[in-house]
């Protein structure tokens, strides 16, 4: 089992910029490859961006690139994303996710990531 927990949702104006934490308890957390997804009200939860167990790889869905950097921490077993020049269409619920490095050395597919969090509010005011 792995435990996930987001912070660092919150409001901020269009422009602004947000860092949203994602801390993994439980089994190792560099047997995980790690994602972050989203679902805005009405709407189905998105790809937002992926890295790989090492680190050395990520991917992002084409609406956040250039804007949002996702990163891992091994010493505190805490993925993040860090999202600059925010839009309001941005505004979401954004979850972590954990897939199975063993399976998946990077996924974008959400039936991929066996772990999820509960998820963290990001709302970006025009």
């Amino acid at each position: 089992q792995v435990q996930l927990v987001e912070s660092g949702g919150g409001l901020v104006q269009a422009g602004g910029s947000l860092r949203l934490s994602c801390a993994a308890s439980g089994r190792t957390f560099s047997s995980y490859s790690m994602g972050w997804f989203r679902q805005a009200p009405g709407k189905e939860r998105e790809f937002v961006s992926a890295i790989n167990w090492s680190g050395g790889n990520s991917y992002y869905a084409d609406s956040v690139k250039g804007r949002f950097t996702i990163s891992r921490d091994y010493a505190k077993n805490t993925v993040y994303l860090q999202m600059n020049s925010l839009k309001p269409e941005d505004t979401a619920a954004y979850y972590c996710a954990a897939a199975p490095a063993s399976r998946w050395g990077i996924t974008t597919v959400e039936k991929n990531y066996d772990y999820w969090g509960q998820g963290t509010q990001v709302t970006v005011s025009s």
